[in-house]
């Protein structure tokens, strides 16, 4: 379970790195709020998967953990990934908002990122969920709950890009960009407050 589990986080840890690069360099031929909003929460998310692979590793070094100690790492690998989760529909909104004229120029890159993601993040979801019932874990059941929302994010997306590409004359457009930006914003933030909500209920169980 402790090989597969960080196995698992170390393989997403390696497979999230290069979207905020290649995301970054896409941003110079397409200034999507969608795009950009994009870039944001995959650098948050990243973040907050190299700290879950610490804590992971840490926690499960010894055979038989302090139960406090772990329970404090446990939530703090937890609180980053709903802090991650927040902090980037909150970006996403005042991304979105102040860019709903700006010119939305080649965004088939983050259309093609954003494909891939759809796939990648459904198998690490349904990684993480048989990983977390074989034996529940606290970080890999957060991981799931994760990479879900990573999922369903990425389709909504692919979804709005595609639009953007097929009709960029279109009046409807900026709509559907905005559109796509708050959908997915709104699901970040709600998905990452309960995240933290749950940490709360746990530390408040063992105090």
């Amino acid at each position: 379970m402790k090989q597969k589990g960080e196995r698992t986080l170390l393989a997403s840890v390696l497979l999230s790195s290069p979207g905020p690069l290649v995301l970054g360099i896409a941003l110079l031929f397409g200034r999507s709020s969608t795009q950009i909003a994009d870039f944001v929460r995959r650098t948050a998310e990243l973040g907050a998967l190299i700290v879950s692979l610490i804590v992971f590793r840490i926690v499960h070094k010894d055979a038989e953990p302090d139960p406090e100690r772990k329970i404090r790492l446990e939530n703090l690998a937890n609180l980053s990934v709903g802090t991650a989760m927040c902090l980037s529909g909150a970006a996403m909104l005042l991304i979105a908002f102040l860019s709903v004229e700006a010119e939305k120029g080649n965004v088939i890159p983050a259309m093609v990122i954003a494909c891939l993601g759809v796939i990648t993040n459904s198998f690490f979801w349904l990684r993480y969920r048989k990983l977390n019932r074989e034996q529940p874990n606290a970080i890999l059941s957060v991981q799931s709950k994760l990479y879900l929302a990573k999922s369903i994010v990425d389709s909504c997306v692919v979804l709005s890009l595609a639009f953007i590409t097929l009709a960029p004359a279109s009046s409807l457009t900026g709509y559907v960009d905005l559109g796509g930006s708050v959908v997915v914003a709104g699901y970040l933030i709600i998905n990452g407050a309960g995240t933290i909500r749950e940490r709360q209920k746990t530390e408040a169980e063992h105090t």
